[in-house]
């Protein structure tokens, strides 16, 4: 195979493929499945008093205990910008406390208060409510949950650092 063969062969970029009607889309089938399984749970979160991402930091605090901010921020895929100012507005709610730890001032501890942590037999009462009100079998919404974290752990590169980075990785259009 010659040089100039071998070169062209690296630079070909996929053939075009037809976009599909827009029901037809993974990637739009999880964003509506995500919007409205957001809309359905929001009715019961409004009982508690928070919001759906204020909910998943109450989660992990309730499961795992006091965490750095830093820590919150990887568990939740969220980023500090996002992060912070929801738990100022969870602790002016009086649910959590935020405390700079006395061997590394740089670090920011969030745990629980005492209303905080009671909060979490009304979740459980509240998510009773919200299996029954889905009339999903149970069985068949782990089945989508574990689906779900399936599709998350193996689809795509092990790891996204930006959008950037994935880019340069991509041959270069040809018009």
């Amino acid at each position: 195979m010659s040089m100039r063969h071998e070169v062209r062969k690296r630079t070909q970029t996929p053939a075009p493929v037809e976009v599909p009607r827009l029901d037809n889309h993974l990637c739009f089938a999880l964003y509506s499945a995500g919007n409205h399984m957001t809309r359905l749970f929001a009715p019961f979160l409004k009982k508690l008093g928070v919001t759906y991402p204020q909910y998943l930091v109450m989660v992990v605090l309730w499961e795992r205990g006091a965490h750095g901010v830093g820590e919150l921020a990887s568990g939740l895929q969220m980023d500090l910008g996002t992060l912070s100012p929801m738990l100022k507005r969870l602790e002016a709610k009086g649910l959590v406390t935020r405390r700079r730890q006395a061997d590394d001032e740089r670090r920011v501890l969030v745990d629980l208060t005492p209303k905080g942590a009671a909060l979490r037999k009304r979740a459980e009462k509240m998510l009773g409510e919200f299996y029954c009100f889905l009339n999903v079998p149970l069985d068949e919404l782990f089945d989508l949950k574990d689906r779900l974290h399936h599709f998350v752990s193996s689809a795509g590169p092990k790891e996204i650092e930006s959008s950037k980075a994935m880019h340069a990785k991509l041959p270069e259009p040809t018009f």
